[in-house]
C-alpha cells in the first residue's frame, strides 16, 4: 500500500487576495525610477482644501512622494477661508476682474489666514508622518517679490489694493530645505519689490501664478495644479470631454476663450513649460489621491501641458496609449489622460522661444476678466 503524504498533493496555487497590491506597486516602479530626485511643485487648492478626507489624502500623497525619492514643494492659497474670516471681522469680500480687492485691513486677515491657519493645518497634517514639513510665506528669505497689480475693466485701470504680481523669485532657501529632505509649504504672500514700501509692504498674490513662478525658478520636473474640475475641457459647456495632453502653443491659442476660473491656472501652466518645467498638469482635486494617480499610474488624470519641443529633441507629436506610457528607451513616457486622440490628431507646433512673463500672465487674466462671475473668481483671487 502506498501512502500519499499531504506535501505531495498537486493542486492549483492559492489565489492571494493581496496580489493586486503587488501589481499596483510594480506598475508604479518605472515611474518612481523616472521621477526619483526630481522636484515637483504642487498648487494645493479647490475642494481638497476644505474637505477633511481629501486634505488627509493629499498629505499622504505628498509624504509618499517624499519617501519615493521625489522633492515635493507645496504652494497654497486659501480663498474660502479668507472670505469666511473677513465675514467674521465684518469686512466685505469684494472682487474686481476676478481678483480680491485687498485693503490694508483685509491684507492683515489674508496674512493671518494663509500663514496662521491654512499653512499650519497643512504642515501639521504632513508632520503626522514625520518631521518633514516646514511652513513659510513668500516673504520669508525673500522667496517671492511682487509689484502692485491693477485690473483693467472696460479700458479703465482699477486699483485692487494690496494685490501683487510676482516679479522675482529667489528659491535658495527652498532648495536648501529640499536638500535636507524637508517638504516646503509656501503661502502665496510676497514681499513688495516697490522701493516706496520701504521693504515693509506685502502683497496678496494669486497662488496659481506663484506656484508657476516658483516651479520655473526651481527648474521643476512638473507643476501640478489641483482644482475642482476634471481638467481642461475640449468644448465646454457643449462637451465634457477632457483634453488629456496639449502643447504650449495649442494652449496659448485656447487661452483667451477659456472659462474665467481656468485662466490663471492654465496661464500658469503655460508660463511654467515655457520656462524650463517639463510638464504642467491640472488635476481634479476632488479625487482622493489624485497626485499619486497622476504620477505613478499608467492612466494619469487631468490635463497635461508640454513644451512645444523638448530640449533633448524628443518629438511632442507622440501621444502614447494610456495603457502603455513607456517610451522607446524603456522608461515611462509622459502621462496621458482623457481621450489621447484629441492630442494625437494635432500636429506638433514648431519650437518656440517665446517667454510668457509675469506681465503676460496678467494680460492673459485680464483678457477675460469682464466675464468673471463671483463664484468663479473666489479661488483664483487668493
Amino acid at each position: 500500500m502506498t501512502i500519499k503524504h499531504s506535501h505531495e498533493r498537486t493542486s492549483a496555487p492559492r489565489k492571494h487576495t493581496a496580489l493586486p497590491k503587488a501589481e499596483a506597486l510594480i506598475e508604479a516602479l518605472p515611474w518612481i525610477i523616472r521621477h526619483r530626485g526630481k522636484t515637483v511643485v504642487i498648487k494645493f487648492g479647490g475642494n481638497a482644501m476644505v474637505d477633511e478626507e481629501l486634505k488627509s489624502a493629499f498629505a499622504q500623497d505628498v509624504v509618499f512622494l517624499r519617501h519615493a525619492g521625489l522633492r515635493p514643494v507645496v504652494v497654497h492659497g486659501g480663498g474660502p477661508q479668507i472670505s469666511k474670516q473677513l465675514d467674521a471681522f465684518g469686512l466685505e469680500s469684494e472682487f474686481k476682474a476676478g481678483l480680491r480687492v485687498t485693503t490694508p485691513e483685509a491684507m492683515d486677515v489674508v496674512r493671518m489666514v494663509l500663514a496662521g491657519q491654512v499653512q499650519r493645518e497643512l504642515v501639521n497634517l504632513l508632520n503626522q508622518h514625520g518631521p518633514l514639513a516646514v511652513g513659510m510665506t513668500g516673504e520669508d528669505a525673500h522667496i517671492m517679490a511682487a509689484t502692485k497689480r491693477y485690473a483693467d475693466i472696460d479700458g479703465e485701470r482699477v486699483d485692487l489694493g494690496r494685490v501683487g504680481e510676482v516679479d522675482a523669485v529667489d528659491p535658495g532657501v527652498i532648495g536648501a530645505l529640499l536638500d535636507d529632505g524637508r517638504i516646503p509649504v509656501i503661502s502665496s504672500i510676497a514681499r513688495s519689490a516697490d522701493s516706496t514700501d520701504d521693504g515693509t509692504g506685502v502683497f496678496n498674490v494669486n497662488a496659481d501664478t506663484a506656484a508657476a513662478a516658483l516651479a520655473a525658478a526651481l527648474g521643476a520636473e512638473a507643476l501640478m495644479v489641483l482644482t475642482d474640475v476634471e481638467g481642461l475641457y475640449e468644448d465646454w459647456p457643449h462637451s465634457d470631454e477632457v483634453i488629456g495632453r496639449l502643447t504650449a502653443r495649442e494652449l496659448e491659442r485656447m487661452l483667451p476663450g477659456l472659462a474665467s476660473g481656468m485662466v490663471p491656472k492654465m496661464a500658469g501652466c503655460l508660463h511654467a513649460v515655457r520656462n524650463g518645467v517639463r510638464t504642467a498638469r491640472v488635476l481634479d482635486g476632488r479625487v482622493p489621491h489624485a497626485v499619486l494617480l497622476e504620477i505613478f499610474t499608467n492612466r494619469g488624470i487631468g490635463t497635461m501641458v508640454v513644451p512645444d519641443s523638448r530640449q533633448d529633441g524628443e518629438s511632442e507629436d507622440r501621444a502614447p496609449d494610456p495603457d502603455d506610457r513607456v517610451s522607446g528607451d524603456g522608461v515611462p513616457g509622459d502621462s496621458v489622460s482623457g481621450d489621447p486622440s484629441s492630442a494625437a490628431d494635432r500636429s506638433a507646433a514648431d519650437p518656440s522661444d517665446a517667454d510668457l512673463s509675469n506681465a503676460d500672465l496678467s494680460d492673459a487674466d485680464a483678457s477675460v476678466a469682464d466675464r468673471v462671475a463671483d463664484g468663479d473668481a473666489k479661488e483664483a483671487a487668493a
